[in-house]
């Protein structure tokens, strides 16, 4: 069981203590802030990890992450679509061979650009 603190001692938080000021130029303030907004932390949390040490992580690469997620299921999707095509042998025979080909081919074509969105996307992580 943790230990209490006596009901006469209050626990110090950031609000009752006393602020830091830094004095920075406009632009350098500006770039403060696009930072801070950057990562999804207001300017007084990002000075304050900053300046502790801390690592700051970028939403941005959860932004990258989403996308990437997005590009993947568009891959699962169009692989079931040609496996359907091509297991299917009943839709193939009523279509016919050379539109069937072609319609593979563009499919597969689609597929290598899709692959190609989702490399570009790894390399931004």
């Amino acid at each position: 069981m943790p230990k209490q603190q006596p009901s006469d001692q209050k626990a110090v938080t950031r609000k009752g203590s006393s602020p830091l000021k830094v004095y920075c130029l406009p632009s350098e303030r500006d770039q403060i802030t696009a930072n801070a907004q950057a990562v999804g932390l207001t300017v007084s949390t990002y000075l304050l990890r900053v300046g502790a040490g801390y690592e700051i992580k970028s939403t941005l690469d959860s932004q990258l992450v989403a996308e990437l997620a997005k590009v993947n299921a568009d891959l699962g999707r169009l692989g079931g679509l040609l496996k359907l095509w091509l297991t299917d042998d009943k839709k193939l025979a009523v279509v016919g061979n050379a539109w069937t080909q072609g319609t593979v081919r563009a499919l597969l074509k689609r597929l290598e650009d899709t692959q190609a969105a989702m490399l570009e996307t790894v390399r931004r992580i």
